[in-house]
């Protein structure tokens, strides 16, 4: 399937398999093979080493940004946004693209030589997508005339509780391993993947530092509300049509609370899951975290206030960083509020993070 990856070691390999085929029943060799396959290291476009764990419900496959993992580091868990994007993208007239979860908007290798990088890739998505597969912004469907179809396994595991289960079994994994220093464990994430980081803060005492990029304190659904509000305070909508969306807004998020509708719609439940409160959990933290995000973007609008739930009880280990009239993925903003993607500050924004966590 992945013309572009290779077995490291392939000849050690086979000399093993040898050996347990002439001292080994053929039930404890197809056991063995079993268990080789499913930890292979494969190196894929010289840029990654994947990894994979086969659970009873998922084969989780993820990557470490390296060549060589001979170094001892600390982890950094790079928590991705929303959507099936393969953390490789075939394209047409470029070969493949290194994706890796947004890690290409900036300096990564920055963050290599200080840290194993590992992004996780999203379920039932392959890790390298074919272009065959790809719709127009490089989302894996399994039948490209039907580019707004997700696949349905990908839907079903699209929420909160089952990422942070992935990256559960994967942060677990990686404990043992000889080039991992535990001492250290940053988790970051950027939009949808601020709301898992969160929660994997919240379950894994060893998490030492927490980063959020572009993050809704109050979730998911409320932004699309106060957009609505918004539209029609500067004349854009009509307050009639206002209404109607916010109560069509409710409607729908009641929905998603519902189990029998749930059933129907499976995608309901990542609604439900990502539009908790999370500015909670951050209370509930004392670890420092870092919160980051664009004055002009909507979704991170009400980060403003987050301050003042922290100087409330007391607590002084929230560094919050505003970044004036940048949107949601740090592109400077025109004075027509039009994105300008000649003008990113992704390198800047995750440098200064960097330089926080040193």
């Amino acid at each position: 399937m992945y013309t572009h990856i290779f077995i490291q070691n392939l000849k050690t390999l086979r000399k093993r398999m040898n050996r347990i085929m002439k001292n080994m029943p053929l039930f404890f060799f197809l056991l063995f093979s079993t268990l080789v396959q499913s930890q292979e290291e494969l190196l894929i476009e010289n840029k990654a080493i994947r990894f994979q764990i086969q659970t009873k419900q998922d084969r989780i496959q993820f990557i470490v940004v390296d060549t060589l993992l001979e170094e001892k580091k600390p982890i950094f868990l790079w928590c991705q946004g929303s959507l099936p994007i393969p953390l490789f993208c075939e394209i047409d007239g470029h070969g493949t693209f290194f994706f890796g979860g947004g890690i290409s908007n900036f300096d990564y290798k920055k963050i290599v030589a200080e840290y194993h990088l590992v992004i996780i890739s999203m379920p039932y998505t392959p890790l390298l997508g074919r272009k065959e597969n790809l719709n127009k912004h490089y989302q894996y469907v399994p039948n490209k005339q039907y580019p707004k179809t997700f696949s349905s396994s990908y839907i079903a595991a699209d929420y909160l509780d089952n990422y942070v289960y992935r990256a559960k079994k994967v942060l677990k994994y990686l404990r043992h391993k000889k080039w991992v220093d535990n001492n250290k464990l940053v988790v970051a994430g950027h939009s949808q993947g601020s709301k898992i980081a969160t929660k994997i803060a919240r379950t894994n005492s060893k998490v030492t530092h927490l980063g959020l990029f572009a993050a809704n304190p109050f979730g998911r659904i409320d932004q699309y509300v106060r957009q609505a509000r918004l539209d029609a305070k500067q004349g854009e909508i009509t307050w009639e049509k206002a209404d109607s969306l916010m109560n069509n807004y409710y409607d729908f998020y009641a929905k998603s609370h519902q189990e029998d509708s749930i059933k129907k719609n499976p995608s309901l439940r990542a609604w439900s899951s990502f539009s908790e409160l999370f500015y909670d959990d951050w209370l509930k933290l004392n670890i420092p975290i870092y919160l980051a995000y664009g004055t002009g973007d909507r979704t991170a609008d009400l980060c403003d206030l987050i301050p003042l739930f922290f100087i409330q009880e007391n607590k002084n280990n929230l560094t919050l960083k505003r970044y004036l009239h940048l949107e949601h993925n740090f592109f400077e903003l025109d004075k027509q509020s039009k994105i300008d993607y000649d003008k990113a500050h992704w390198p800047k924004v995750m440098n200064d993070f960097l330089q926080w966590i040193q």
